[in-house]
């Protein structure tokens, strides 16, 4: 073989790897969007702690993952765009969570399934949210004895 093939050879390689890499890092990031999969919203009071590629649990289980997160100028609100897993049918009463997995931090966005008989569809939003508490304006209060 000669070098220039060689060197040809190694340079696909190393170019199918970097592919290979950003593929992978796309899908983990949470920038696009998963096949088998279908696309919620929801407006937060405080969305503290959520990015893009938080992931969205239900039960404690993955099911979904935040893909975008943007301030409404009209409303002050953080809305956040996130995928479901496609089989996975939710009723239109859902609630929407912003919880903390520690004290230390750490948040994601938890589903709790409602039992309304009709179900939501790609793109729907769920009206019934609980924005992110913070815990230093809990251990404040306490401190303080709940006096502002």
């Amino acid at each position: 073989m000669s070098e220039n093939t060689t060197e040809t050879l190694i340079g696909g390689l190393v170019l199918a790897v970097a592919a290979g890499f950003l593929y992978f890092a796309a899908q983990s990031a949470g920038i696009s969007r998963p096949s088998g999969s279908y696309e919620l919203t929801a407006s937060f009071r405080s969305a503290e702690g959520v990015t893009v590629g938080t992931d969205v649990r239900m039960a404690g289980v993955k099911i979904g993952t935040v893909t975008a997160l943007d301030l409404n100028p009209l409303t002050y609100r953080a809305d956040a765009r996130f995928t479901v897993l496609e089989g996975l049918e939710l009723a239109t009463d859902t609630q929407v969570l912003v919880s903390s997995e520690s004290l230390l931090g750490g948040s994601f966005v938890e589903i709790v399934p409602g039992g309304a008989p009709g179900n939501l569809a790609d793109g729907d939003e769920i009206e019934d949210t609980q924005g992110a508490i913070s815990v230093v304006t809990l251990l404040l209060k306490f401190v303080t004895g709940g006096s502002e």
